[in-house]
This record gives C-alpha cells, structure tokens and sequence, in this order.
C-alpha cells in the first residue's frame, strides 16, 4: 500500500505536457512557525485567480485596541508596511501593474505612505524581510509607486483587513480596511 501511494505522490507530481509549472508560493515568515501563534498580529493570506493564474498575497493583521491607527499608530506622509510584523508580500505568476507600476512576474512587497486622503503604494524588491524599518537601503530596492485615494467607512474595522475584489476580466483590486478607511489598489495582468 505504502509503495502505491509513494508512486501516485511521484506521478502527480511530474509537470504536464504543455502545462507550466509554477512552483507553490508560500508565506515567508522569520523564525520558528512554532511562535506563530504567540503572535498578537496574526499571520494571514489571501489569493484571487486572474486569467488563468493565482496571485498570492502574505500580510500581518494587528487590531487596533482602543489606539488610533491612521495618523496616530500609522503616521501620515511615513511609510508604512501595510501590516505588522514581515513585510507584507505579493506574488504575481505573470506581468502585472500595480497601482500603475508595471512589474515583471516575481515576488515583490508592498509598503504605503498613507496621507489623510491620497496615498502612495511602493512595490519594492525586497522580499523575507522584516517590515520596518523601511529606509534608504529599503526604498533603494522600490520598482515604483503609485497613487491611491483613501475612503471614510461609516462602521469601523478593528482589524486590518486586505482581501481581493473578484477578478473582473483581467484585474481586481486589493482592498485595505482598518479602524474607519478604505484604500482600493488598482491590479490588473498585462501582456508584457
């Protein structure tokens, strides 16, 4: 029984006749999994399939508890890591924009400068890193940025929250939510 279910694993596992075969992406975390849980910002990931491939997005979720996020824990006109913890992370299998920043297929990060109304959205290079601090050696690995208009919500989110809107044709939107804000980050596949 054991050598049927070795040979079926093996079988599965060799690619496919006109198939590509992209490796699984899976979340970069520092240190042990074993302190995970012990974490007061859980680790979390989101994907959304878009013409026939998975983006894939790993970020931390801290709460607010009682703190005031925007312009108090998360400073106007800084950047900011979009998260808590790693830096926040998105894996893109084809060429993509990203708050109008063109990019090959890779593994990048994001970081925000968030303002009271407009923000910037920086696609950087640097991946398994730790979120912060984000400085000059940091924002010298940044492919580009782009501008994103920030949204009152009229019932506040405790957690920070990213999640895909459904794919629409070749593009969707990462939405960020947390304490009374609304950032919609423009994503769409391009042809090269």
């Amino acid at each position: 029984m054991r050598i049927i279910l070795l040979i079926a694993t093996l079988t599965l596992a060799q690619p496919q006749p006109g198939r590509s075969q992209a490796a699984p992406f899976t979340c970069w975390i520092r240190g042990s999994a074993d302190n995970l849980a012990e974490r007061p910002s859980p680790l979390d990931s989101i994907a959304v399939q878009i013409g026939g491939g998975t983006m894939k997005l790993c970020y931390s979720r801290p709460s607010a508890r009682g703190r005031k996020i925007m312009g108090g824990l998360v400073p106007f006109e800084q950047p900011w890591r979009l998260g808590a913890n790693e830096a926040t992370s998105i894996n893109v299998p084809f060429p993509a924009e990203i708050a109008g920043v063109r990019v090959p297929p890779g593994t990048y990060t994001l970081y925000a400068i968030p303002g009271a109304s407009k923000w910037q959205i920086a696609v950087n290079r640097g991946v398994q890193r730790w979120g912060v601090p984000i400085d000059k050696d940091v924002r010298a690995g940044d492919v580009g940025a782009g501008a994103v208009t920030a949204e009152p919500l009229g019932t506040p989110v405790e957690t920070l929250t990213l999640k895909f809107a459904p794919a629409a044709g070749n593009a969707t939107e990462l939405i960020m939510e947390w304490e009374q804000t609304r950032v919609r980050i423009p994503i769409r596949r391009t042809s090269g």
